[in-house]
């Protein structure tokens, strides 16, 4: 029985390293951890919560539909149900029905990721993190119609972009900036819940922690540079897409090289500007762009299926933990 506990434990760990691409217990450990000091720092413990639940209901929803075991035991049955845990309580009103549609959405990621890889498998990619941006957006834009559903942190509905003031581009400041795009992947504005992912990346694999790093960097130069608004770039809202940009290109797709780094690094610029794009696409509705910026980007950069130094042949699903241990960093 403890064993049984024990292994179903490590399969929810693997599940929330694999937003990160880690199928690593002690990675997901480290991003639980995170977004708990995260959300109790930021008086939102629900968040936690949330992201918990999510976690346990698509990945027992795998178990009920008898899912392969394997792709379970890797932990990717839970990474979007814990992206979707994050998100409700971080839109939505602590109410009862909210609980109760976070529950539904987290299942439907589990049978959805199947389906859209599926859909997804003649073109040799995979469904990343849109199960949980398609899934959750249904649910963040029908609150316009159901009064049962409270949008309580949710944007007000706009055609125009509201800037605010100028971002404090200070040396003291920037570090803040540049954790919380590490942050942001899991909705978390906090720096500390972003040291702490970055740990977890290193203890699971060098490189993802080298490129979320580089990412983060690059994705706040670049949005510095173009003047995104001050307050979006200060909360890290101009850099999370990129930094899973940057680990899927730079280190989990392609073979860390000289001509990959190039590429991740083209990608990691233009996944600035789809998240521009998508922020004021999706204005109108009042709802978040999410990780949609990063799904849009990776498969553009991966559906060319360029030979850069010889990439990664199965590209079709995101556990490449394996071949992180045999070409870790030094």
């Amino acid at each position: 029985m403890i064993e049984d506990l024990m292994k179903f434990v490590k399969v929810l760990l693997r599940g929330a390293g694999q937003v990160m691409f880690q199928g690593s217990a002690w990675a997901g450990a480290f991003f639980i951890l995170g977004i708990i000091v995260g959300s109790a720092l930021a008086g939102l413990p629900q968040v936690a919560i949330g992201a918990v639940l999510g976690l346990i209901v698509s990945t027992v929803t795998g178990y009920v539909l008898n899912m392969p075991h394997e792709e379970g035991e890797s932990g990717l049955w839970g990474f979007n149900g814990i992206l979707v845990g994050c998100a409700f309580p971080t839109f939505l009103g602590n109410t009862l029905l909210m609980w109760l549609v976070l529950i539904l959405c987290a299942a439907m990621t589990t049978w959805m990721r199947v389906a859209m890889n599926n859909v997804m498998a003649s073109w040799k990619v995979n469904s990343f993190t849109f199960p949980f941006v398609f899934s959750t957006w249904i649910f963040l834009i029908c609150v316009h119609s159901f009064d049962g559903l409270w949008g309580e942190y949710m944007a007000l509905p706009s055609l125009m972009n509201s800037f605010s003031p100028d971002l404090n581009v200070n040396i003291t400041a920037l570090p803040d900036y540049w954790l919380k795009n590490i942050s942001q992947v899991f909705l978390i504005d906090s720096w500390l819940a972003g040291l702490l992912f970055l740990i977890g990346l290193y203890f699971s694999s060098k490189w993802a922690a080298l490129w979320a790093a580089v990412a983060s960097a690059v994705a706040l130069g670049v949005a510095v540079l173009f003047k995104a608004s001050g307050s979006d770039v200060a909360h890290g809202l101009y850099g999370f897409s990129a930094v899973l940009t940057g680990i899927a290109l730079g280190c989990t797709f392609y073979r860390p090289s000289w001509r990959s780094a190039v590429w991740a690094l083209i990608g990691i610029i233009v996944t600035v500007f789809v998240q521009g794009a998508m922020n004021a696409l999706f204005m109108p509705f009042g709802v978040a762009s999410l990780t949609a910026p990063f799904c849009v980007t990776t498969w553009l950069f991966l559906l060319p299926r360029l030979n850069i130094d010889n990439p990664n042949t199965d590209v079709r699903r995101p556990d490449h933990s394996h071949w992180h241990k045999r070409h870790a960093m030094p």
